[in-house]
């Protein structure tokens, strides 16, 4: 099992490369919760992310026929990040397989840090399977991407910092993919602190919840969720013991909670996560795991690096959750002025038009008819039913498509 001297050894290894990150108190999410909300600014470290840790302090324990050999991993973008800068700074060859859908910035940016980049396979397994197979016919060492004490023990440093900047620390909320980030973590808190660590899944990938709950280790035949830096389907062998031993408490947040969490530390902390960093955070507003008024709580939001294209859809996702983008559609007649009729209401009631798009030429509505969808800026969720409550008393039919 995994020890607290582990941990402390790793950070002596890795802290002439690793940044001690910020701990930072969060007077918003504080007021919104009740809580006292802090946030472990992981999204700040090397590589975006916190698996430089656990990839330098594997890298560093290398004996120099490893070293020589190189070293191969599978990774869905941040773990192959932390591996490629930790084997360049070593100078050891590094060779990275990633899903063949991992997001385009996560491969730039690995082949950036200088690895050979391999894209295989729909998902972080099947991607971990191709490497394993290079493991065998290259003799390169496989550093797993949570499955490995050595790993485990350079991420639970982020432990050691909560542990010392802030001692009153009472809760800790870390994301959970196969394990590795919280089985170095709850090592810390268990040791050092009377915290209890609570661990969030993604809603689709939830595997280590799934295995507590049934008492062995699940393996799900596919994951689905935005959060793709935890997109696991099944825990680590190593990893769950210690989970079990360890961790108070393991829930879940659906995609939309996350993506409400990550547009609220955009717009509240100007602070940009990725879907797998957000989860945390996630749990805490949605109140998935029950806490006091005043509870020390620290949420780690474990990374920064989301694609754009992603970030875009997250975005709207979060805006529609909160009611602040509608997208509805409505019937007109098709008469001179009816467009504008519809215009003014939408006006009268405060609320912003993006985009309308007029079709009179639809086969679903009558010949006399325009069929009109409107992209609109809205205020709230009861902003959002005043602003339909006033179309439909001027008489329109009004079908909410977002």
């Amino acid at each position: 099992m995994l020890d607290i001297e582990d941990v402390r050894a790793a950070r002596e290894r890795i802290s002439d490369v690793v940044r001690e990150t910020p701990l930072d108190r969060s007077f918003g999410f504080s007021e919104r919760t009740g809580a006292d909300v802090h946030l472990k600014l992981e999204n700040f470290q090397r590589t975006g992310a916190f698996k430089i840790r656990g990839a330098l302090n594997k890298v560093r324990l290398l004996s120099s026929g490893e070293r020589e050999a190189g070293v191969v991993t599978a990774s869905a973008g941040n773990h192959a990040q932390g591996v490629a800068l930790a084997a360049t700074t070593e100078g050891v060859d590094a060779k990275v397989v990633m899903p063949e859908q991992a997001p385009i910035s996560k491969i730039k940016a690995t082949r950036g840090y200088g690895a050979e980049v391999v894209l295989a396979g729909a998902d972080y397994d099947a991607a971990a399977e191709h490497a394993h197979r290079i493991e065998r016919e290259e003799g390169r060492t496989y550093i797993h991407a949570f499955d490995d004490y050595d790993v485990m023990a350079g991420q639970g440093t982020i432990g050691l910092e909560i542990a010392e900047a802030l001692p009153a620390v009472e809760t800790v909320v870390v994301p959970v993919g196969g394990g590795g980030l919280i089985s170095g973590i709850a090592t810390v808190m268990d040791s050092e602190t009377d915290a209890r660590v609570i661990g969030v899944q993604a809603e689709g990938a939830s595997a280590v919840a799934e295995s507590l709950r049934k008492g062995e280790r699940v393996e799900r035949e596919q994951v689905d969720t935005i959060a793709d830096g935890i997109a696991v389907r099944r825990t680590g062998e190593h990893t769950l013991p210690i989970i079990r031993e360890h961790v108070d408490e393991v829930v879940t947040v659906t995609d939309a909670e996350t993506a409400g969490a990550l547009v609220a530390l955009l717009e509240r902390s100007k602070t940009l996560v990725e879907g797998a960093g957000a989860v945390s955070l996630a749990a805490l507003l949605e109140r998935a795991f029950g806490f006091e008024d005043d509870e020390t709580v620290v949420a780690a939001l474990c990374g920064g690096n989301i694609d754009l294209n992603v970030l875009t859809t997250v975005i709207m996702r979060g805006l529609v959750e909160s009611g602040r983008y509608l997208r509805l559609r409505t019937v007109l007649k098709d008469r001179p002025g009816a467009l504008q009729q519809l215009i003014d209401v939408i006006a009268d009631a405060r609320a912003n038009i993006y985009a309308i798009q007029h079709d009179r030429t639809s086969r679903d509505i009558e010949m006399n008819a325009a069929d009109v969808k409107l992209d609109l800026e809205t205020r709230g969720h009861e902003h959002v039913v005043e602003l339909v409550d006033a179309l439909e008393a001027h008489g329109y039919e009004v079908d909410i498509l977002v």
